[in-house]
């Protein structure tokens, strides 16, 4: 009895002590994904960032994932999923968050309008 308590203890350490990595799945494929779907964006809402639809794979072929809000994170934009040609295979970069004001979206004053959509982009009062 005690020889099996000692195994069990040393396999639970052994467990504890291996990094648990997360790991995408990832699709590479030789058949080019379809255009992408023109979809109209809903009206934003607050505190939320659009993902837009995008192409699967599944079952052996494409399917069409309808676009879909993300609850937004501060200091952070949303980089949408995305196709890539690699060496004539196609693979899926799932979409993800990045550091940083989306490319062309600052926001100096902090009132949610983009400084390139705002009629005052440095002012100081926020409404």
């Amino acid at each position: 009895m005690l020889k099996k308590i000692l195994i069990a203890t040393v396999i639970g350490a052994s467990f504890a002590t291996v990094p648990f990595v997360a790991t995408a799945r990832t699709y590479v494929i030789t058949e080019a994904p379809p255009p992408p779907r023109s979809e109209a964006p809903p009206e934003m809402r607050r505190g939320h960032e659009w993902a837009p639809g995008h192409y699967v794979w599944r079952n052996g072929q494409y399917r069409w994932v309808e676009g879909r809000f993300v609850r937004e994170r501060r200091g952070m934009h949303w980089v949408p999923d995305n196709w890539v040609e690699r060496n004539g295979r196609w693979v899926m970069v799932a979409g993800h968050w990045e550091r940083g004001a989306r490319p062309g979206m600052r926001d100096r004053d902090g009132d949610g309008v983009p400084n390139r959509y705002d009629a005052r982009p440095n002012n100081p009062n926020k409404n």
